[in-house]
């Protein structure tokens, strides 16, 4: 392609990475993912309505109430158990458009005493989405303390802590790394020539590479391997809060038990791309979550970790037929087809039920949260 029609069929992001990489060289994985998503102008989440029918994904929440209601009860369930303790932090990493939190807290109204204690506190870096959720909160004003929001887990003060995170890890940038028979390699981005697209290659791999177990780091040539040290550090610091002031989070996602290879991926318009590297900046980006590692990260900063457990049979613990059985007992026949549709997708093992995974982390002489077996790890 001629560099003058190259040029303007760029996005302003892709400009942005091509300055970049002439005067830095090669940028990994997580680097482009950083700059694709959370570019202060021209990321995908600082502009872009993701989210819904209208947006290029659609979450749980956005499926059906039920999700956001029994997530919300299980707070409140655990609250009770721990003590009810008044205040409590109630928080949600990455709340989309705030139906998962108004859902939750619509459910709970009926406990005030609950509403009363919590300190609500969001995790947002979306301007956009902010406002989206102030105005999902709106019919909960007077009800409870002003939410806050926040740019990172970091900034939330101290103290009993019920946490949420809905495909919030998924989004958080992952090295790749490649066993070749020189050894590890890292994967990056690089500009081969003006008028071409971006490219992949393979560089010296970072010190991330140290943050791989053992037995991956000592796997055949064509092992392929995917690190969080964003979503590792999160999870640490959830446990280290959890072990000091107390409390339970809950994290849900699309993701597998343990490292499984690369498993990055592209959509746009709730369709998959398949160049991850075309139009940044207007493509979500995401990759599996390796809960087996938030476990651990969690678990070496002292609290207790149970699961992880398929999103279907967590679901199925907390009686979300029920829930759909209260929901279509006087509702038409439109009504009633619409929840069964929005079950299936929930808890069918071709939908969401087996790919999407749950895990609970709780203090480490709290509870057993509700819808986990009673041992953890």
């Amino acid at each position: 392609m001629p560099e003058r029609d190259r040029t303007e069929a760029m996005t302003p992001l892709e400009t942005h990475l091509r300055r970049r990489l002439r005067l830095t060289g090669p940028m990994t994985v997580a680097a482009f993912m950083q700059e694709a998503l959370l570019h202060p102008e021209h990321g995908y989440y600082r502009s872009r309505p993701a989210l819904g029918a209208a947006g290029d994904f659609v979450t749980a929440p956005e499926i059906s109430q039920m999700f956001g209601e029994l997530l919300g009860l299980w707070c409140l369930d655990y609250w009770e158990r721990m003590g009810a303790p008044d205040p409590v932090l109630l928080a949600e990493l990455g709340p989309g458009r705030g139906t998962l939190i108004a859902d939750a807290l619509r459910a709970t109204r009926l406990r005030p005493a609950f509403h009363k204690a919590l300190r609500l506190h969001l995790v947002e870096a979306s301007p956009v989405l902010r406002q989206r959720q102030a105005e999902a909160l709106v019919p909960f004003a007077g009800q409870i303390a002003p939410p806050q929001w926040h740019e990172t887990l970091a900034d939330l003060p101290e103290g009993p802590l019920l946490l949420l995170a809905n495909e919030f890890f998924d989004a958080l940038p992952v090295h790749q790394f490649e066993r070749t028979r020189e050894g590890w390699r890292e994967r990056a981005v690089i500009e081969p020539a003006v008028d071409a697209g971006l490219a992949w290659t393979l560089i010296p791999a970072g010190p991330q590479i140290g943050l791989l177990d053992d037995e991956t780091r000592r796997a055949p040539v064509g092992t392929l391997a995917e690190i969080s040290p964003q979503g590792l550090a999160v999870a640490g610091e959830i446990g280290r809060r959890l072990a000091q002031q107390g409390g339970a989070a809950l994290l849900v996602d699309y993701g597998h038990g343990e490292g499984q290879g690369w498993s990055l991926q592209a959509v746009q318009g709730h369709r998959r791309i398949d160049n991850l590297l075309l139009e940044p900046g207007r493509v979500d980006l995401s990759a599996h979550v390796d809960f087996g590692g938030l476990g651990r990260a969690a678990r070496e900063r002292g609290a207790r970790a149970h699961g992880p457990m398929t999103q279907g049979a967590f679901l199925e613990a907390l009686g979300i037929r029920l829930r759909a059985q209260r929901l279509t007992r006087d509702a038409d026949a439109a009504a009633r087809a619409g929840v069964e549709r929005a079950l299936a997708r929930l808890l069918d093992p071709r939908e969401m039920g087996t790919l999407f995974q749950a895990l609970a982390l709780t203090a480490p002489q709290g509870p057993a949260p509700a819808g986990f077996p009673a041992t953890a790890d």
